[in-house]
């Protein structure tokens, strides 16, 4: 077997994407915070980069197009600003009130400050911090009377407890790392579980019950009971079993398993440190008589341009650069490279999104008018061919960004959904229509006797609205929403 080689001709197309290109497609899909976190660590990495503080004018503005595109709008709503504040000239023309004087005199009794001359602070620069629950439980061990090792030990204990209270670690494996007995585990345990809130550092629902209920002093013994044997039953709501299997009163079991519904599951939740991030919108959409209008929101993003210095810098080295070294020469015709790329990626980015805005208004704007029964089936390649791009820059797009309407803040992918067919010659209605009418229907029905899915089928096909039990089922529990036996209420 003889082996040769050959050149061989073949003409193919390749996408090549420039730099600039991805630079464009990464700023495209990024969140607003991602945006901002960006820009600044550019802003750290670039010394060409700098911010245009907001005294400039407007002649250096970096987001010149869009601004051309938006400014009319901005004009009629700063006119509205204007009205409205010539409507409210006769209240500002009032004696101002005195905030301070009023806090002063009906703040907290008996509290004294050690300020300059006994001033108080601003209730301005008064900051609060929430309490973690291993701050928490830790404070309640040092004011008990615990030892050295049983300190040692708890504090291994308290570390290991999940955001919802739960002891993670298992008694052998703490014996382990802290070289104490099994016995000695248990009991440090044991005292640990008597700290507030009732239920901390339990190993599983059962022992978290089991620990609130004791805790709670309840004499019930059905309740212990319950807990132990019957909890599956429990969940499904079968009281009738419960009662059978321990031969007492159904009545009984219902004052039992509503002592046990006031218990806490999640004892260490209220000590949660996550903190809630409010959303801020990429897009406004204002009513102006019968049109909607499309407002970027620009607050809070850096205007960048830049830097005169090193246009002075680069301009010298243009013109003396025969002394200068030609690797500072490179590094700042990069650096301005590159800054201009970002420069015309956020434009891009910030004008890509006004059109997919503007473009989904126009397709959805019964909803705005009217709400959600009123949503249309959209899909990707709708606004695609409405606005000449691709599919994917549509789905970067949508992808982390939200819209302000006068319906609420949504997501802007939440105006895309599929279509289900209505049974009678009607067209379609959306998908989240859909979810909205099963939401309805089951905020309406009856507490101690919930609608199936069977029973949700026939109401919708009342509503001209065909689906599935299956449907029915898969858009319940994408809403969260338990079945009927879950949902069933005795009491």
């Amino acid at each position: 077997m003889a082996f040769e080689l050959k050149q061989n001709l073949k003409l193919s197309q390749q996408l090549i994407m420039t730099p600039q290109l991805q630079q464009a497609i990464k700023l495209l899909q990024l969140s607003r915070l991602e945006l901002v976190e960006t820009i600044n660590q550019e802003m750290e990495e670039n010394p060409l980069l700098e911010e245009i503080s907001p005294d400039e004018g407007n002649d250096e503005e970096v987001h010149a197009e869009i601004v051309e595109d938006i400014r009319p709008v901005e004009r009629e709503d700063v006119k509205e600003i204007e009205r409205a504040e010539e409507l409210n000239v006769e209240g500002d023309s009032r004696e101002e009130f005195d905030w301070t004087n009023y806090l002063e005199d009906y703040g907290p009794v008996g509290v004294t400050y050690g300020g300059k001359d006994g001033e108080a602070p601003s209730w301005d620069n008064v900051l609060t911090e929430s309490q973690s629950l291993t701050k928490y439980l830790m404070w309640q061990m040092n004011l008990s009377s615990f030892t050295e090792d049983e300190t040692r030990v708890g504090t291994q204990i308290v570390g290991n407890l999940d955001q919802n209270g739960y002891l993670c670690a298992t008694v052998p494996e703490i014996m382990q790392l802290e070289n104490v007995s099994e016995e000695f585990v248990g009991t440090v345990l044991k005292k640990v579980q008597e700290f507030d809130p009732p239920g901390i550092a339990a190993r599983d629902l059962q022992e978290c019950l089991l620990i609130q209920a004791r805790m709670l002093g309840v004499k019930n013994k059905i309740i212990e009971i319950i807990i132990k044997d019957y909890l599956k039953d429990l969940e499904l709501k079968n009281y009738v079993h419960i009662a059978h299997k321990l031969k007492v009163p159904l009545r009984e079991v219902e004052i039992a398993v509503l002592l046990i519904s006031r218990m806490n599951p999640k004892p260490g939740s209220i000590y949660s440190e996550e903190k809630t991030q409010p959303i801020i919108p990429d897009v406004y959409i204002v009513k102006s008589g019968n049109q909607y209008k499309i407002i970027l929101n620009d607050d809070g993003l850096p205007r960048l341009r830049i830097s005169n210095f090193y246009r002075e810098v680069m301009a010298g080295i243009n013109d003396h650069g025969h002394g200068e070294k030609e690797s500072g020469k490179k590094y700042i015709k990069d650096k301005v490279q590159s800054a201009t790329w970002l420069i015309k990626s956020i434009q891009q980015r910030q004008n890509t999104i006004y059109k997919v805005a503007e473009s989904i208004v126009k397709f959805q704007k019964d909803f705005f008018d009217c709400g959600i029964d009123c949503l249309k089936p959209l899909v990707l390649r709708d606004i695609a061919n409405d606005i000449e791009m691709h599919e994917s820059t549509i789905s970067r797009v949508v992808n982390n960004k939200y819209m302000h309407s006068p319906q609420g803040i949504f997501e802007m992918k939440y105006f895309f959904g599929s279509s289900i067919k209505r049974t009678s010659e009607g067209g379609t209605i959306a998908s989240k229509s859909v979810k909205e009418e099963i939401k309805q229907i089951v905020s309406g029905e009856k507490p101690k006797k919930p609608y199936s899915d069977c029973e949700i089928v026939e109401m919708l096909k009342e509503k001209q609205i065909n689906i599935a039990r299956r449907t029915v089922a898969k858009y319940r529990e994408m809403m969260g929403i338990l079945p009927s036996s879950k949902r069933k209420k005795y009491f």
